[in-house]
């Protein structure tokens, strides 16, 4: 994995907190921060992904037409295969 240095500014209480998590659990201060930030980004990817597809699923179209898609495969005949 490619690294980047990069510099911040945080609040000393925040530091000192940092530097006594990361060093419990054996990690550099770096490496903490990586692994909490990746967390975080990880999950606002996330939260991103589901407000995208509520905002695509909340149109009444889009939803008639997956209503009306589910409703023809349950129709259809299965026996012989479905013709594309």
């Amino acid at each position: 994995m490619n690294t980047q240095k990069v510099a911040i500014t945080m609040p000393e209480d925040l530091i000192k907190d940092i530097d006594l998590i990361s060093k419990t659990k054996g990690l550099s201060r770096s490496r903490y921060i990586a692994s909490a930030l990746g967390a975080k980004v990880a999950d606002a990817k996330k939260g991103l992904l589901k407000e995208a597809y509520d905002r695509v699923f909340s149109d009444e179209k889009i939803q008639r037409e997956q209503t009306d898609a589910a409703k023809w495969f349950e129709g259809a005949d299965s026996e012989g295969g479905q013709e594309w």
